[in-house]
């Protein structure tokens, strides 16, 4: 039962995109785990310590703090990405693994897609994460927990040996919308492209047909083949390149990942004493997974050719394992994964060029473990064996260096996300919107404001 309140929202955003009002487009691009520290890691690897990413010469540059809280509203100082896509999609900070849902009483949050989509906008997500996944799901879908991904997942599911909760209450035999899955085959976003074809190859709750089925029920294409992104405009499209999250672009040496140091037995006894042996300096290369793969910009291209239409569009770009890879401590992975979102970047900027009806929006949901440190220690020089009791990679660049990346939030085979503000930056259409420090929220009311208030 749709709300009187939310009804005279929907009217009053229809008159606001109106054919007499000028079309409005905003890109989001959303960098998982994107903090500064990622950012300068992948400039240094990629370009150079002198060099420009596409990000670097934006003309308004602004940061984004982030905000949590608990299930009682207590503040909580480092956030995951559900919640943080929460706040920007919706507006409302909410606790950790909720999908555009509030903290404690579990009520549904209209989201700024939503809204683009009831006032006659054209609407879009790109991920490299499943499509599935916290922030694309926080702006399409509504769920208590992130890991509710499809009709099996919803009834709980155990991951890295812990038992997650369920959300049984979001079935629709509960009177609930069903699973992630299910709701994004029953929206009506225009192009949705990325991974998890997992979650939608299975049985739709209580029938026989697939969730693929009823997206296609519902008027989605869906399409599991970079090939097949060129073909017709006429229907809703729903692309699933990977069965879960899309390989990346690069990987470590022969795979390999950050890895401790080892300490000679007498360094053990005493700090100064005996010596250390560091992991042995390599290159990034191409992950043979990747092959085949829509690159990031070949789906960003493909959603905005799509979406490009006479009363505007909101398009949502994630790049997903920038945060994912340092999750596993690899950076390799998420420096071709943040080149991958400079190149949508590129993308998104030509589009909007010579025309003041695009915001373009570069941010991040949160920072993550990644640290820029002394490949060797600079007691070193002392003759002290100091090394880092985390995981490290030392990185050979092509400015002939070695850069050291180091992880050590935890001592779980998974890393963990740190508390760190995140980038906020805009082409030149943002320049008079954006202050020189935000929260997450005020991304949604920048949002907001840009697609449905008059110009005065």
């Amino acid at each position: 039962m749709i709300g009187a309140a939310r009804i005279c929202r929907i009217l009053a955003l229809l008159l606001l995109a109106s054919p007499a009002s000028a079309a409005r487009n905003v890109i989001l691009v959303i960098g998982d785990g994107m903090d500064d520290v990622q950012i300068t890691i992948a400039r240094n690897y990629l370009v150079g310590a002198e060099g420009r990413l596409v990000i670097d010469d934006m003309p308004v540059r602004s940061a984004a703090q982030v905000l949590t809280v608990d299930e009682v509203g207590r503040r909580v100082y480092v956030a995951d990405s559900a919640n943080t896509a929460t706040s920007i999609a919706t507006g409302v900070v909410t606790s950790r693994g909720r999908i555009a849902t509030t903290a404690g009483s579990d009520e549904p949050i209209e989201t700024i897609l939503e809204q683009a989509e009831a006032a006659g906008l054209r609407t879009g997500l790109v991920t490299t994460a499943s499509v599935t996944d916290a922030t694309p799901a926080a702006f399409v879908a509504h769920m208590s927990v992130r890991t509710c991904e499809d009709p099996e997942s919803i009834q709980g599911v155990k991951r890295y040996g812990i038992v997650l909760p369920h959300c049984r209450q979001y079935t629709r035999a509960n009177g609930g919308p069903g699973s992630i899955s299910e709701q994004i085959a029953r929206s009506d976003v225009d192009v949705v492209l990325g991974g998890g074809s997992r979650h939608f190859d299975i049985a739709a709750e209580g029938e026989s047909r697939s969730v693929r089925e009823q997206a296609e029920d519902n008027g989605f294409t869906v399409i599991d083949k970079a090939a097949a992104m060129t073909g017709g405009h006429d229907s809703k499209l729903l692309g699933l390149f990977a069965a879960s999250t899309m390989p990346v672009r690069w990987r470590g040496e022969n795979g390999r990942s950050a890895e401790p140091a080892t300490p000679s037995w007498l360094n053990q006894l005493h700090p100064f004493l005996g010596s250390v042996r560091l992991p042995e300096p390599m290159r990034c290369e191409p992950d043979p997974e990747f092959a085949g793969m829509p690159s990031l910009a070949d789906m960003t291209r493909t959603a905005l050719a799509r979406l490009e239409n006479e009363r505007g569009f909101l398009l949502m770009v994630e790049s997903a394992s920038i945060d994912k890879q340092a999750h596993e401590r690899k950076p390799c992975g998420s420096i071709g994964e943040l080149a991958q979102l400079d190149e949508a970047v590129a993308l998104a900027l030509e589009f909007a060029e010579q025309r003041e009806d695009t915001l373009v929006l570069v941010t991040a949901d949160h920072g993550h473990a990644a640290q820029l440190v002394p490949e060797t220690s600079l007691f070193a020089q002392y003759g002290a064996p100091v090394y880092s009791p985390g995981m490290l990679v030392r990185l050979l660049t092509d400015e002939g260096s070695i850069m050291g990346v180091n992880y050590a939030t935890n001592s779980f085979p998974y890393e963990e996300h740190t508390g760190s503000q995140v980038p906020l930056l805009a082409n030149e259409t943002g320049e008079d919107l954006i202050p020189s420090l935000v929260t997450q929220p005020q991304i949604y009311e920048i949002m907001h404001s840009f697609l449905f208030d008059e110009p005065d």
